[in-house]
């Protein structure tokens, strides 16, 4: 599925995971997942922006160390998130209805591991990445928008 005449081109951006939940090696084993569990209203819009074609830079969060360790690519545009619905999720959202659900995800595929994670401390250290929304003092969104330059600058860190 391509873009349309007059469409943007690609968009890029950063998403949190905790390796202990998914991994990048998660992620490169299974191929493809819906990228789920999202419960942040900013970060579910910014999912719902993801177009088919979009690169991703996959971040482990919590991690030891903490960075971004890879890419992936947007395979499939935002649909409801499943978890929402399941009392046995930890996403679950009683709120939420099938005919109005709040949460959505979007399917992304393992593009790449990088030879070496960029830390946070190697983000910081970049004056090229400076402006990064996950450099900024108080954002904890699991997903953000990266532009161009900064996720080319992140993968050549990465060595990938």
């Amino acid at each position: 599925m391509g873009r349309q005449a007059g469409e943007d081109a690609e968009q890029r951006w950063l998403a949190k995971s905790e390796p202990d939940v998914y991994s990048i090696d998660d992620l490169r084993r299974d191929g493809s997942t819906w990228w789920d569990g999202v419960r942040n209203y900013q970060a579910r819009n910014f999912l719902r922006s993801m177009r088919v074609g979009d690169r991703v830079l996959f971040h482990h969060s919590s991690g030891d160390p903490s960075g971004v360790v890879g890419t992936a690519v947007v395979v499939g545009v935002a649909q409801p998130d499943p978890t929402q619905f399941d009392p046995r999720s930890e996403g679950f959202d009683g709120a939420s209805t099938r005919e109005d659900p709040r949460w959505c995800a979007v399917k992304v595929r393992f593009e790449s591991r990088f030879a070496l994670p960029v830390t946070l401390q190697m983000l910081r250290a970049d004056r090229a990445l400076s402006g990064m929304r996950i450099l900024q003092r108080g954002n904890r969104l699991s997903v953000t928008p990266v532009t161009a330059a900064e996720f080319t600058r992140v993968v050549e860190l990465g060595g990938s």
